[in-house]
């Protein structure tokens, strides 16, 4: 993918699982599934026969309430939704773990053990690889002053000065 590409990324309507099966981020798996059984009596093959159209819309909806109704996969599918990340959902998946990471410093990825000084080794890995979660979560576990960083900071953050 290039840059270009990535800049120009619009998701997918087939890539809104939420969308597919009439539903939103706030529905039980009960609602999903609810939803998930009226759409597929709707194209389900046998219904459809001969119909590609109708069978590969069957497989996505299918396809989305798999996803949905497994709290792990939800879990990722929601990460990549609200990640800012310009690639599509499965590129996502095929990511390294470190990309999957939450703000706690603890995600998919394999915990450092502790360097120097009692301190995570994982704590000096790029922000592109992880490190900046971990490397927040490190000052928290730490008891270190967790406030809120200057105006200052964030603008240096922001390439703004």
């Amino acid at each position: 993918m290039s840059v270009e590409d990535a800049i120009n990324y619009k998701p997918s309507e087939e890539e809104d699982y939420y969308a597919l099966l009439s539903c939103d981020e706030s529905s039980t798996v009960e609602q999903i599934t609810a939803e998930y059984k009226l759409l597929a009596l709707q194209y389900h093959p046998d219904k459809n026969e001969g119909d590609k159209e109708a069978e590969r819309k069957f497989q996505q909806l299918k396809h989305a309430k798999e996803v949905l109704c497994d709290p792990e996969q939800r879990s990722k599918y929601d990460k990549w939704r609200h990640s800012g990340i310009a690639i599509s959902y499965k590129q996502w998946l095929g990511l390294k773990d470190s990309v999957h990471q939450d703000g706690s410093g603890e995600g998919a990825g394999s915990p450092g053990h502790a360097g120097r000084g009692g301190q995570s080794t994982n704590a000096h890995r790029r922000a592109s690889e992880g490190g900046a979660n971990i490397y927040y979560g490190a000052r928290r576990d730490l008891g270190w002053d967790s406030e809120a960083p200057s105006e200052v900071v964030n603008k240096f953050r922001n390439y703004e000065i």
